[in-house]
């Protein structure tokens, strides 16, 4: 994504969660071709100026065209079950996850840690009907070595912290391009700027 296509991938989603605070509607105007592919992608809320998640929902596979994904998952952002319903007094920046298609990790389960690169790659973690994601930026934002990343995204998906040594457990890696405000409608950058 360049500059352009990623300060109006976060507009479009600010607009989203505007609109679904105030019970309006969300207009796309004149979108680059890549709004049109189909792209995993993340919304996350935060707090301002504190920067405490207070949602987060996308879609890890390329199953709606991207700006349908964006509005869909800044709309579910805004009622992420693990928080109350977003409400229009509260002050929040937004920030989009533009994700790669996940690749299974085809190493044996002592040498995953070694194949997750922090700062870079973000996880899925798959057991039967479990399953777990952590973006790539978690990893960072914690401070977290590769194995606890593995640790906290199989905890994410409601298993043991160590169930990603098991060859039962399917561990996936992918990119994001991620762009956020760096203020309440402010300022927009790509990620590693901040």
């Amino acid at each position: 994504m360049d500059e352009d296509e990623g300060i109006f991938a976060v507009q479009l989603a600010r607009s989203a969660v505007d609109a679904e605070i105030s019970n309006g509607k969300v207009n796309v105007e004149n979108t680059s071709p890549l709004f049109n592919e189909k792209r995993g992608v993340f919304v996350t809320l935060k707090t301002y100026p504190d920067g405490e998640l207070r949602g987060c929902i996308g879609f890890s596979e390329p199953v709606y065209p991207l700006a349908d994904a964006i509005i869909m998952a800044a709309e579910s952002a805004c009622h992420d079950p693990r928080f109350n319903d977003l409400t229009a007094e509260e002050t929040i920046t937004v920030e989009v996850s533009v994700l790669t298609i996940p690749e299974l990790l085809s190493v044996a389960p002592e040498d995953r840690p070694g194949a997750v690169e922090i700062g870079k790659d973000g996880l899925i973690i798959e057991q039967g009907y479990y399953k777990g994601l952590l973006l790539p930026q978690v990893a960072t934002e914690w401070g977290w070595d590769s194995e606890e990343f593995l640790s906290h995204a199989c905890a994410k998906a409601g298993l043991r912290s160590k169930a990603w040594k098991s060859l039962e457990t399917r561990v996936f890696k992918f990119q994001a391009e991620i762009f956020s405000e760096t203020s309440p409608s402010g300022d927009i950058r790509r990620y590693e700027e901040q």
